[in-house]
């Protein structure tokens, strides 16, 4: 069974852009919200705090959120690699996806800075074991 969490947040005239509708940059704050909530629901926020930096992230956005919707923000672990973790995100205004993509990260090992093997226990939680 996949992992995933979903939160929601109201968009706020801080997140939104000259034109009035979101930054694209709020998606990245959205879901690194829902990340956090995932790995604290998980019990392995302690262990991937500042060791998963962002190695590759796409989005593709449908629709415009404007100042005050309230957005709907799932987060699924897609894939585990060896010290790759890979999230499928989407986002949602009433049941209408406004916005989805991928998010891959490498677990860091923090005291060489390279690359490290996800540990078993870690693991079999974003695997859902």
């Amino acid at each position: 069974m996949a992992v995933s969490k979903t939160i929601q947040r109201r968009l706020a005239w801080i997140d939104t852009d000259a034109s009035g509708i979101w930054h694209y940059s709020t998606v990245i704050r959205f879901a690194e919200a829902v990340e956090g909530e995932l790995h604290r629901e998980l019990g392995i926020s302690e262990f991937t705090f500042g060791a998963l930096p962002r190695v590759h992230i796409e989005f593709d956005f449908k629709r415009p959120v404007a100042f005050d919707e309230l957005v709907s923000i799932s987060l699924t672990v897609a894939s585990v690699g060896s010290s790759s973790l890979t999230y499928d995100l989407e986002l949602s205004v009433d049941g209408d996806l406004v916005a989805n993509g991928k998010i891959v990260t490498v677990l860091l090992d923090r005291q060489t800075q390279a690359a490290a093997p996800w540990p078993d226990e870690i693991r079999a939680k974003l695997e859902g074991a």
